[in-house]
C-alpha cells in the first residue's frame, strides 16, 4: 500500500523551512502531495496560487513522489478525494504546536481516519516564516539564505513589474 501524506500550506513564499519538511518527509512516505490552500484574503498574498504553484513544481522538478496542488475548502474533504489519511505538518515553536493541535482535533473530529503527523524543523529554520521572509524582501533585506532562489528571482520579478525601489537581494 502506498502511504500518501498532504502537506497543506499557504506556501507564500515556501521557505527553507518548508523544504526541510517535505525532504525529511520523503523518508517516511512513499508520496507528498503539496497542497496549496487559497487564501480567504488572498489580497494579503503575494504570489497568486498560480505563481506558487509553479515556484514549488520548479523546486521539486526531479523528484517524482511529490505532487504540487492548490486546493479549495475543508482540508479533511481534499485529503479524502486524494485517497490519503495523512496530514503532515511542520512545527517550528510551541506557538505552531497549539494552533496545530487544535486543527488537528478539528480534523479527526470530521474525519475519524484521518491522521496528523507533527514534524519539527531542524533549529536552522525554527525562526522562518513566509510572513518574516515577505517582512525582510519588502524592506530590501537579504533572503538568500532562507528560500530558493527561484523565489528571490520572482519577488524580483514582482516588484520589477510594480516598479518598486528595491535594495539589491543579492
Amino acid at each position: 500500500m502506498i502511504k500518501t501524506a498532504v502537506y497543506p500550506g499557504s506556501f507564500d513564499p515556501i521557505t527553507y523551512g518548508h523544504i526541510n519538511i517535505i525532504e525529511r518527509g520523503m523518508k517516511l512516505f512513499d508520496k507528498i502531495i503539496i497542497a496549496i490552500s487559497y487564501n480567504q484574503s488572498d489580497k494579503k498574498s503575494f504570489f497568486s496560487i498560480e505563481e506558487r504553484v509553479s515556484i514549488i513544481k520548479k523546486i521539486f522538478k526531479n523528484e517524482k513522489r511529490i505532487a504540487v496542488e492548490p486546493f479549495k475548502g475543508l482540508l479533511v474533504d481534499y485529503v479524502k478525494s486524494k485517497n490519503a489519511e495523512i496530514v503532515l505538518r511542520g512545527l517550528r515553536t510551541v506557538a505552531d504546536f497549539e494552533f496545530e493541535l487544535q486543527m488537528s482535533l478539528a480534523n479527526k473530529k470530521m474525519n475519524s481516519k484521518l491522521e496528523t503527523i507533527f514534524m519539527m524543523t531542524e533549529g536552522k529554520y525554527s525562526f522562518l516564516s513566509s510572513s518574516i521572509i515577505k517582512e525582510i524582501l519588502s524592506l530590501g533585506g537579504s533572503v538568500r539564505d532562507l528560500v530558493p532562489d527561484v523565489v528571490v528571482e520572482k519577488f524580483n520579478e514582482r516588484l520589477r513589474e510594480r516598479k518598486t525601489d528595491i535594495v539589491s537581494w543579492e
